[in-house]
């Protein structure tokens, strides 16, 4: 997997310099870039809808895609650590499913390229969905005879009921969860009083402080990448904190789990800093349960800086002004259950 792993002094020698300042400050898009070989159509987001709210694709049939990632509210679960199947607990918190699509890479670690290949991980790990295989999964899916007619609605008549296609819808229906127009989104289109003086004083902060060196771009997750190209940081790159034990911020080794390589231990994907105030508690682990935490933590750890009461203030005035308007989103009716489905 291609990588931008930049060396953190280089980030904020960057930001100090003002090399973002003409690009940084970018509305977030209207529609998400999606692959060539899965073009968003509305059979598919339709499909996707169902496949990704359906628990029949986990081994008991209880735990579903929305299950840890509520789009009726902020797309995670508010749980430190997911619970799964039989109530098994992950070991990383639930990143929010709104605005994925504008990650170059999936999960904490970078380990997915792209939302397709995202979505075909849950249903097999055991922890979370549980199914044995994704031969399981899609057998599971052809045993409800209702899904045969939006498969091919999607994709055409024929064998079209595959995992790779249910992948792809999954991925279609996660590139309409987007959320334009924000505050900040209206001030950076160049609306000057769509921001408040205590959010204007919280942007310039968290440019001076060197925040915007890693969350940077329209979805303060990096700069915009082609897909599969991940941008990594190091965290926590200042450990000597009190807040390093306190959260148990190094236990896991992020994307060290991935590659193998002592290079990689402790360094993770840039998270998205849009619609904070929907996705508590915070961090790889879900650790540090507020905002304002939030704010302090990543101040010691990432800038070497300890952030006065104001500057935390107006940093979190900012970031909520990051949170845009939810698309509207309804439950969708799911095909009927054979009564042997489960055996």
């Amino acid at each position: 997997m291609r990588s931008a792993e930049i060396g953190f002094a280089v980030l904020m020698a960057m930001a100090a310099a003002g090399a973002w300042s003409q690009s940084q400050w970018q509305p977030l898009p209207e529609i998400a870039p999606a692959p060539a070989d899965n073009p968003t159509t509305a059979a598919k987001v339709e499909l996707g809808k169902m496949l990704y709210f359906d628990p029949r694709l986990s081994t008991t049939g209880t735990v579903s895609c929305f299950s840890c990632h509520n789009v009726m509210e902020g797309g995670d679960d508010h749980m430190p650590t997911s619970a799964g199947v039989h109530g098994l607990k992950g070991g990383r918190n639930a990143p929010t499913v709104w605005n994925a699509a504008f990650h170059s890479v999936q999960f904490w670690d970078g380990r997915e390229e792209s939302l397709e290949d995202q979505a075909k991980g849950p249903p097999v790990n055991p922890i979370e969905m549980g199914m044995p295989n994704l031969d399981a999964v899609i057998d599971r899916v052809r045993r409800i005879p209702g899904y045969k007619a939006p498969f091919e609605a999607a994709f055409g008549a024929g064998d079209v009921v595959t995992m790779d296609n249910a992948a792809k819808a999954i991925a279609a229906y996660e590139r309409t969860l987007i959320t334009p127009g924000s505050a900040y989104d209206q001030y950076a289109a160049g609306n000057r009083t769509a921001l408040n003086a205590q959010q204007v004083s919280g942007l310039e902060c968290f440019a001076a402080d060197g925040c915007a060196s890693c969350h940077q771009g329209p979805a303060f997750n990096g700069p915009p990448l082609p897909m599969g190209t991940g941008f990594f940081v190091k965290f926590p790159t200042y450990p000597n904190t009190p807040y390093v034990a306190q959260y148990k911020l190094t236990e896991d080794p992020g994307r060290y789990n991935v590659t193998k390589d002592e290079a990689d231990r402790g360094v993770w994907r840039v998270p998205t800093l849009r619609n904070l105030s929907y996705t508590a508690p915070y961090m790889h682990n879900g650790a540090v349960k507020t905002l304002p935490d939030a704010v302090r933590v990543m101040g010691a750890t990432q800038l070497d800086k300890t952030l006065s009461d104001d500057e935390v203030a107006e940093i979190v005035a900012f970031l909520e002004a990051l949170t845009g308007p939810f698309p509207q989103q309804t439950m969708p009716r799911l095909p009927p259950t054979p009564g042997d489905l489960l055996d």
